[in-house]
């Protein structure tokens, strides 16, 4: 059986925080604001994962209010998500995703948030596609005020 899961995750910039993709952390001044991390590029993907195994969304498995992930990083949370997803005899067979930022460039560092997801989620490096692009100066992205991530996996069992 193959199934597909859809993921979306967006976060406003905030001061005194790292900025993280993809369980990487960018040069740059500011970082996004959230619960975690705030890595809206690995929160995709799980919300992906979640979804084509029909197992909820990362707002139900890691609310905002639970104190013990307040700040957490988010690759601990994807690896529970891995977890999850082995339990019920799925196994990944591809990942497509997209950072939607205006900037910061992120080009010199899609490499390794491939290698990081990968690591993380024990798969083969070619099973794992990260893009970036823009917005063109439109919207919240566009207009610098937070990053936006989009992810589409694959799962059999």
């Amino acid at each position: 059986m193959v199934r597909f899961g859809i993921g979306y995750d967006v976060h406003k910039f905030a001061v005194n925080r790292k900025l993280v993709l993809g369980n990487v952390e960018i040069d740059y001044p500011i970082g996004l604001e959230g619960h975690s991390d705030a890595d809206v590029l690995l929160h995709a993907i799980m919300d992906a994962l979640l979804g084509a195994a029909a197992l909820g969304d990362i707002g139900q498995h890691f609310p905002d209010t639970d104190k013990k992930i307040k700040n957490i990083d988010s690759g601990q949370l994807l690896e529970h998500v891995k977890l999850m997803i082995d339990k019920q005899n799925y196994r990944i067979t591809n990942i497509d995703s997209i950072v939607v930022a205006q900037q910061p460039k992120l080009a010199p560092y899609i490499l390794k948030m491939r290698e990081r997801i990968a690591e993380i989620l024990d798969i083969d490096f070619d099973l794992v596609s990260v893009k970036a692009t823009t917005e063109e100066g439109l919207g919240l992205v566009g207009s610098e005020q937070g990053i936006a991530a989009y992810a589409v996996v694959g799962i059999e069992r």
